[in-house]
């Protein structure tokens, strides 16, 4: 018997084994027996007996052991329990698998003239129990979808069914999986089955949501697959084009640039492919209303930007059938009254659209009418051009250069001169906007990316010569910006447009980011490094010569456009030209015999020419320092590069004598190596020494770079320490001396202000500041003491000792160090207290000894050196709860101090140092969660540090009282102060005790302040509406001006207000005639609508009270202020009601 007819014999319930092994057979590569072969094979009647009786068998099995039976995934995994699989079920999952292999082969088999009913009623059988497959018959699942999907592609009876079984589990996994390209793939060949399906059906429904979802994926909106999947369904309802279209919309902002050009795509397939209404709806709802968006949308919303690349995207596309005719016909209606439109970001966005997509037209217009369409548009960018908006201006620059880029050959000739000349000599000088002269230049590197624009830009370029000079950075950036295109393109020769010597001037003086440009420019005329490193050389004294200081600058710069071992050996050849300077004045015979070494430099330079020599020798400085990184990491090439100057550096020592030679050549051996400079360590030493109070930063500057570099800061901080020691002042006969005056040990050799200056210098470069605290704390301690004994000279003076200024400033300025010590001290070892409490140990001394002579009593000379001291002492502890070194200890005992101090006579001389501290008390207190345990201290001190401020507000109105003058030069020196502690507030929330607090304090002091000057009021006469804040009385205005500076500090001010109102603490006309001026005041923003409508309802509502005020006598001041309140009210609430514009 053959093979098929035991086949076909074997498809019988009784014969399942049977089946069941012909399916292994064909499932097994390496044997002979396939069913792709023998199917063809069966004569139509017998593919017909097969298929009706493996109908038959899989009906028997699934009757035999239903679904029901099934145990599925659930059982599988149900805890520990193991859980037996019934030999009926193993069967039954094998004999599906056969019959759908079978199925499979069978549809690819199919004749035209077959009888499929069986076939189709299996298949129908599988998709009936597919969903029922338990989870680990994944494979099989899988299987019968691969059935359903050929079955749809055959196009064969009853595909609808499983066609869209198909392409439910495919579209769910593009979803669901991370990488769905082959999903993708399959669920594109199944997308008609889509069009099988009702959008308003209970299908149609069930699929709208993962539909939509595959609009959120990057990997379909990316692929090719993913993206004429999601055009087609486009194609699938007009409702659901709106739904797609809102969906895009929603997720544009989370999508990246990148991503939007795909979008774009998307949109322009499916309206490629569309036609009837789904092309009205594509058109109206998606593109049309883009247009609209990008008009209206501000432009800095998230969205504008990728609205703008979608409708670039087809305004590329214009070359494309149908597309001008489009855009013609959706512009029409909508971008000819945004060009006009009032609101000049409207205009500048429609501008922009305008130009990407010019010439608008309508290609089947006639030729005579799309030259009057085209010849409008061109009138329109002249208009454009001239709008009185800058931000119109500049982007009608970048739309008309972008037009003459693209239409150069199609645009008159006369029309082209006539826009250039406008932009570069009208726009490109606009005195009221940099935007608009930056965006000229910027714009014309659009043009002279199009080579028929160079012969006439050649012509006009030169007229914006003097633009190098612009006042505005970002202009200058521009322009050299646009020099470097004319010189990538080769338009023009740039030092045509712009002279050398003017780019050089330039180049000395401008920021970075305008000379790091200039010198890519110049590059290659510097530092040709295409020809031989003498030449480099020549250039490099050429432009010495020519100007220095850009000499520096290009040198500075040079490593961002070179490789670094150009850098080293432009350094080798200056040096060997340094040594050929030396050779030559020291004999002249030996030279002349050097031929080697000899070129035309040497007519050029000499040792004589101070001014170059130290040029060369900077420059050396400046090249080694720009790759100093670079030849750390390449050892060999540091040793060699030093070793070459270690060599030469004390013979340039002996000749370069000058003040000018000597700093970079100092520079330049701390970057050597200290062992391989010996003799030069004492001289530097030396030269601190010799050095004398009040030289210049630079005199010791690159000296002490130099030890640092070396790691011999130590020294210094062993000088500065003994001069501190020497120059202490000591009693000459201990207590037995009662003179009172003071006397000096050893005041001629020491210098405890350049050492102060040292030590300066030292902390306030990182550099160096870090090479310090590199030291053993040991090392550091000495200075530290010595630093800390310098009060005693303090009290001494305060004290009535006889001790000269100069002596005092010193002991001030020792004073700071040693706080400034402290913090950094502390910072660097914040396991114990140490420098904290060393940092205490001076604020009480502080208290016990300054603070007692902070008094009227006090001689002048007494009371400003301890307000000094104080005043020294408060920012010190500022500054170190700005840096966070300090504790919650430390805090406490700061908010004390400030408490003694505003408790002296004249201790509101302190006040800005004082709401300074406060700030970072504040600041400290209120961004930062507190731990459970400290909750309750930390709301301690927030109270305390309230009750501080508010005796802050009522020192200055007391002092206001007592002394007009005095009090209104405290509000001024007050004022910064008050504006940083006002910011606080935004670390804290609105109704917090912190707030509270603080402006119930403003408020109440604002209020009582505007009262106190109302009841002063003698006449009627004298009663007016402040105009402004200077009209208000003095502490007033200081507290209006900074709460009014920033918005949300108004914001809590008036919550504040508005509580005080509702309170009813304000009970007098003059009172709610104060609010009524702040109110006033705060108007005049034009900000605080809301707030000031609530809180004027309220006031009007309670100086009802106040009507019959002497209603009979209108000479009656409490009158005439009830009556000017009333007016103030009105005039603001009819302000709040006016549509805000």
């Amino acid at each position: 018997m053959s093979k098929r007819k035991q086949f076909l014999e074997s498809v019988h319930h009784e014969h399942v084994q049977d089946f069941l092994n012909f399916i292994r057979l064909h499932k097994d590569g390496a044997d002979p027996f396939g069913l792709a072969e023998v199917l063809p094979e069966l004569q139509r009647s017998q593919r017909q007996e097969l298929w009706e009786r493996q109908l038959k068998l899989l009906q028997h099995s699934l009757t035999a052991h239903p679904p029901e039976r099934w145990i599925t995934g659930a059982e599988e995994d149900a805890g520990d329990m193991e859980v037996e699989i019934s030999e009926e079920q193993i069967q039954t999952m094998a004999v599906i698998e056969g019959v759908t292999i079978v199925s499979t082969v069978s549809v690819d088999i199919l004749q035209e003239n077959d009888n499929y009913t069986s076939l189709l009623e299996c298949a129908q059988t599988l998709n009936c129990i597919e969903s029922a497959l338990p989870l680990s018959h994944t494979p099989l699942q899988q299987a019968i979808h691969w059935l359903f999907e050929c079955w749809w592609r055959r196009d064969l009876k009853g595909k609808e069914d499983l066609g869209w079984t198909a392409f439910l589990v495919c579209l769910e996994n593009t979803v669901t999986l991370e990488k769905p390209v082959s999903e993708l793939r399959r669920l594109c060949t199944l997308r008609e089955v889509l069009l099988s399906v009702d959008f308003a059906s209970e299908r149609g429904q069930q699929v709208i949501d993962p539909l939509l979802q595959c609009f959120f994926r990057p990997s379909h909106i990316k692929q090719e697959e993913g993206k004429r999947f999601l055009a087609f369904l486009f194609s699938w309802n007009d409702n659901f084009i709106r739904m797609i279209h809102e969906t895009i919309k929603n997720q544009l902002q989370f999508f990246p640039k990148t991503l939007s050009v795909h979008v774009a795509e998307i949109y322009f397939r499916a309206w490629r492919k569309a036609s009837g209404s789904f092309l009205e709806e594509i058109e109206s709802t998606c593109i049309q209303d883009l247009m609209q968006h990008a008009m209206l949308l501000h432009r800095n919303s998230p969205v504008h930007s990728k609205v703008r690349q979608i409708l670039t995207y087809f305004h590329k596309q214009k070359f494309r059938e149908g597309v001008d005719e489009m855009l013609h016909r959706l512009y029409k209606p909508i971008l000819w009254k945004a060009l006009k439109a009032t609101n000049a970001e409207v205009r500048a966005s429609a501008t922009l659209l305008f130009t990407e997509a010019f010439p608008i037209h309508d290609p089947s217009m006639s030729s005579e009418m799309v030259d009057q369409a085209v010849q409008k548009q061109l009138d329109l960018l002249f208009a454009l051009l001239d709008d009185p908006q800058p931000l119109v201006r500049s982007s009608a620059v970048l739309g008309v250069c972008s037009v003459l880029a693209r239409c150069w050959e199609v645009i008159p000739s006369t029309v082209i001169t006539d826009l250039l000349e406008k932009l570069i000599l009208q726009l490109a000088n606009d005195t009221s906007s940099p935007d608009v002269r930056c965006s000229v230049f910027m714009c014309m590197s659009i043009i002279l990316d199009n080579s028929l624009s160079h012969p006439l830009m050649e012509k006009l370029l030169p007229a914006l010569k003097s633009s190098l000079h612009d006042s505005s950075e970002k202009v200058r950036v521009a322009f050299v910006g646009m020099l470097l295109k004319i010189k990538a393109v080769r338009a023009a020769k740039f030092w045509k447009v712009c002279s050398l010597e003017h780019l050089l001037a330039r180049l000395e003086i401008d920021s970075p980011p305008v000379s790091k440009r200039i010198v890519n420019l110049l590059f290659n005329s510097f530092f040709p490094v295409n020809q031989p490193e003498t030449v480099w050389c020549e250039r490099c004294v050429t432009l010495i010569q020519t100007n220095p200081g850009a000499a520096r600058k290009f040198y500075q710069h040079a490593y961002l456009y070179t490789a670094p071992a150009n850098i080293v050996k432009l350094m080798l050849v200056i040096r060997k030209c340094l040594n050929v300077c030396i050779q030559n004045a020291g004999d002249d015979e030996l030279a002349s015999s050097n031929k080697e070494n000899s070129t035309m430099l040497e007519d050029v330079l000499s040792v004589q020419d101070t001014a170059s020599m130290a040029s060369l020798l900077e420059i050396l400085v400046i090249l080694w320092k720009s790759v100093q990184k670079s030849l750390m990491a390449n050892q060999e090439a540091f040793k060699y590069t030093t070793s070459k100057f270690a060599s030469v550096l004390p013979q340039y020592l002996k000749i370069f004598q000058e003040e000018r030679c000597k700093a970079p050549l100092i520079l330049l051996a701390s970057l050597l190596p200290a062992s391989s400079v010996p003799a030069l360590r004492s001289k530097v030493m030396s030269h601190l020494r010799s050095l004398k109070a009040g030289t210049a930063v630079t005199a010791y500057s690159q000296s002490v770079e130099c030890l640092c570099s070396w790691g011999q800061i130590s020294h210094i901080v062993e000088l500065i320490e003994n001069w501190l020691v020497e120059a202490i002042p000591v009693r000459a006969q201990g207590d037995e001396d009662t003179s009172g005056k003071v006397h000096f040990d050893g005041l001629e050799e020491s210098k405890p202000d350049l050492g102060l200056e040292y030590l300066d210098y030292v902390l306030l470069h990182p550099k160096t500041r870090d090479c310090l605290f590199t030291l053993p704390l040991d090392q550091i301690r000495p200075l530290h003491k010595a630093l800390d004994k310098w009060k005693s000279l303090l009290f001494s003076s305060l004290s009535g000792a006889e001790v000269s200024v100069a002596v005092i400033e010193t002991a001030l300025r020792a004073f700071i160090f040693h706080g400034r010590l402290c913090i950094h001290l502390q910072h660097k070892y914040p396991e114990e207290r140490e420098f904290l409490k060393s940092l205490e140990h001076s604020v009480s001394w502080v208290e016990e000894r300054v603070l007692p002579f902070l008094a009227s009593s006090s001689s002048e000379q007494q009371l400003s050196l301890s307000r000094k001291t104080v005043e020294s002492c408060l920012t010190v502890c500022k500054d170190v709860l700005r840096v966070s070194v300090g504790d919650g200890d430390f805090r406490d005992h700061l908010l004390q101090h400030v408490a003694s101090v505003l408790q002296t006579e004249k201790g509101y001389m302190c006040i800005p140092p004082v709401l300074a501290l406060l700030t970072e008390v504040a600041q400290g207190c209120l961004s930062h969660k507190p731990e459970e345990d400290q909750e309750d201290q930390l709301s301690l001190t927030i109270r305390i540090l309230t009750n501080i401020f508010q005796k802050v507000v009522e020192i200055i109105a007391h002092r206001l009282r007592k002394d007009k003058e005095e009090g209104q030069e405290l509000c001024c020196s007050s004022e910064e102060a008050l504006y940083d502690f006002l910011l606080v507030t935004k670390f804290t929330t609105e109704r917090s005790e912190f707030i509270t607090g603080v402006f119930s304090s403003l408020c109440a002091a604002v209020i009582i302040d505007i009262s106190r000057t109302l009841q002063k009021i003698s006449h009627v006469e004298e009663v007016l509406t402040p105009e402004s804040v200077n009209d208000l009385p003095p502490l007033s205005n200081t507290i209006l001006k900074v709460i009014l500076r920033s918005p949300a500090v108004t914001r809590f001010f008036l919550s504040e207000m508005s509580s005080s109102i509702e309170s009813e603490a304000i009970d007098s006309i003059t009172q709610w005639a104060a609010v009524t001026h702040i109110l006033t005041i705060i108007k005049q923003s034009d900000a605080f609508i809301v707030e000031l409508k609530e809180i004027a309802l309220s006031v009007r509502r309670q100086i009802q009270n106040y009507y019959n005020i002497t209603a009979e006598n209108s000479d009656n001041i409490q009158r005439t202020l009830y009556e000017s309140t009333v007016r103030m009210l009105n005039d603001i609430l009819n302000q709040c009601q006016q549509p805000n514009i």
